[in-house]
C-alpha cells in the first residue's frame, strides 16, 4: 500500500492505463487536424474524433451528432446555459436551478440575472435532493430553463432527473443536467430521462483533465443554442476552436471502460463504502451521516465528527486525500454550500469529510484510512470541552455562553 491514500474521486479520478493507451497515439503519428479535410493526417484524426462520438452517445443514449466537445463541464454548462438564455431569452427570462449545484452552474446563474434574467434558487431538503413537486411550484409562464445536477459532488444524492424531465417537457421548459458525477456510475438515457442537454467531463471519470462534451437534443425538442465562442465554426458552430484529438479519444476510451464495467464499479463502491462507514461508527459516537441513504452514489461517502474541527482532522490525516466541507477563504472558514443549502447546521459543516472511494480502491486503504480517522477523532475530542459537555448530558444548545448578549 502506497502513501498517501487517494480517497477524492469526486475531485479527479487518475487517468485509466488503458484511456493513456488509447491517447498516445494521437500525440505521435497520428497529430492530424480533425478539420483538415484535404489529407490523410486530418482524415485520420476526423476518424478518430467521428468514432469517439459514437462512443460517448452510446454510454447516455444519444446520437453523435448530439454530441458537442468543449474544454469540460465548466464550459458545457457555460455554453448551455448562456446559449439557451441567448437564444430563447425573447420567450421567457427565467430560469430554475438549486442552492446545491456546483459553483459553475450558480455562478453562470449568477451572470445571467446581471443580463435581466429572473433565477429561482430552490433549497434542496436535508438529505440535499430536490423534489419534482418543488421545481413545479417553482415553474412560471415565462421559464424557459430548469437546470439541476444528478449527483451532487459533496454529498452524492441523486435528484429525480426522469421525474423532472418529464415534467420539464410536459410543460415545454428546456431542461439540462449538469451530470458531471453521474455519467460512468449510475446508467445515463437522455430519451428515457427526458434530458435535452447534458454535461459530461472526462476527468471525473479516468479520462484526461481539459476535455469535455456537451449533449444538446436535436429532435423533440430540437434545442438550439447561441454558441459563446466564435471562430471556425467548429462542432454545428456551437463551440469553435481546433479539436483536442488526443482528449477526445481518451474520453471516448473512458466512457467506453465505464459502461461495461458499470455493474461490477457499483458493487465495488457499494461494497467498500458501507466497509469504511461501518467500521467508522462501530467505534465513534456522534457520527453523522450526510446525504440521502435511498439515492445516492455509491462511492462518495460524507460524514460529520461534531465536535471536531474539519481543518484539524483534515491535517491529523494528512496521509489520506480527501476533502472537507469547509474551505478556508480568506481567513474565515465557510462551511460548504452545499451543506448549508441542506441547513445540517454550522456544527455539523465544519465538521464534515467527503470519501470519494474509485476503480483503484482497495480494502486495505479503506481500513488504513478507518483506522486513522477513528484514531484522530478521538484523539482531537479528548481536547474538545464541548465533547466532554456532551458526554455529561448538557444540551449544547441550551449553555448561554460567557460574552453573549
Amino acid at each position: 500500500m502506497k502513501l498517501p491514500i487517494y480517497l477524492d474521486y469526486q475531485a479527479t479520478t487518475p487517468v485509466d492505463p488503458r484511456v493513456l493507451e488509447a491517447m498516445l497515439p494521437y500525440f505521435g503519428a497520428e497529430f492530424g487536424n480533425a478539420a483538415s479535410r484535404s489529407h490523410a493526417y486530418g482524415w485520420s484524426a476526423e476518424e478518430a474524433v467521428s468514432n469517439a462520438r459514437e462512443k460517448i452517445a452510446k454510454t447516455i443514449g444519444a446520437s453523435a451528432k448530439e454530441i458537442v466537445f468543449t474544454s469540460g463541464s465548466t464550459e458545457a454548462i457555460n455554453l448551455a446555459m448562456k446559449g439557451v438564455a441567448d437564444m430563447y431569452g425573447a420567450k421567457g427570462k427565467h430560469i430554475i436551478t438549486s442552492q446545491a449545484e456546483h459553483k459553475a452552474v450558480l455562478d453562470t446563474a449568477k451572470h445571467l440575472e446581471k443580463q435581466g434574467f429572473d433565477v429561482t434558487y430552490l433549497d434542496p431538503d436535508q438529505t440535499g435532493r430536490v423534489s419534482v413537486e418543488a421545481v413545479e411550484a417553482a415553474m412560471r409562464e415565462d421559464t424557459i430553463l430548469v437546470s439541476l445536477m444528478w449527483a451532487n459532488n459533496e454529498v452524492g444524492t441523486l435528484n429525480p432527473i426522469r421525474e423532472i424531465g418529464k415534467l420539464c417537457h410536459d410543460r415545454g421548459v428546456l431542461f439540462f443536467t449538469d451530470a458531471t458525477q453521474a455519467v460512468g456510475k449510475i446508467p445515463v438515457d437522455v430519451e428515457a430521462d427526458n434530458i435535452d442537454l447534458l454535461c459530461i467531463s472526462a476527468h471525473k471519470l479516468y479520462g484526461p483533465k481539459g476535455v469535455g462534451c456537451l449533449f444538446v437534443r436535436r429532435r423533440k425538442p430540437r434545442v438550439r443554442l447561441v454558441s459563446q465562442m466564435d471562430g471556425g465554426g467548429h462542432e454545428r458552430g456551437m463551440r469553435s476552436g481546433t479539436l483536442n484529438v488526443p482528449g477526445i479519444v481518451g474520453l471516448a476510451e473512458a466512457c467506453r471502460l465505464s459502461r461495461e464495467s458499470l455493474d461490477s464499479e457499483t458493487k465495488h463502491a457499494r461494497a467498500l463504502r458501507e466497509r469504511l462507514e461501518k467500521s467508522i461508527c462501530d467505534r465513534l459516537d456522534h457520527v453523522h451521516f450526510n446525504g440521502n441513504r435511498e439515492h445516492h452514489l455509491e462511492g462518495c461517502l460524507n460524514l460529520s465528527f461534531p465536535y471536531v474541527e474539519g481543518e484539524s482532522l483534515l491535517m491529523g490525516i494528512n496521509d489520506i486525500a480527501v476533502s472537507s466541507g469547509s474551505a478556508c477563504t480568506s481567513a474565515s472558514l465557510e462551511p460548504s454550500h452545499v451543506l448549508r443549502s441542506m441547513k445540517v447546521g454550522d456544527e455539523i459543516a465544519h465538521s464534515s469529510i467527503r470519501f470519494g472511494i474509485g476503480r483503484f480502491t482497495t480494502e486495505e486503504e479503506i481500513d488504513f484510512c478507518a483506522d486513522k480517522v477513528v484514531e484522530v477523532v478521538k484523539r482531537l475530542r479528548e481536547l474538545s470541552p464541548l465533547y466532554e459537555m456532551v458526554l455529561e448530558g448538557i444540551d449544547l444548545s441550551t449553555v448561554n455562553w460567557t460574552g453573549e448578549h
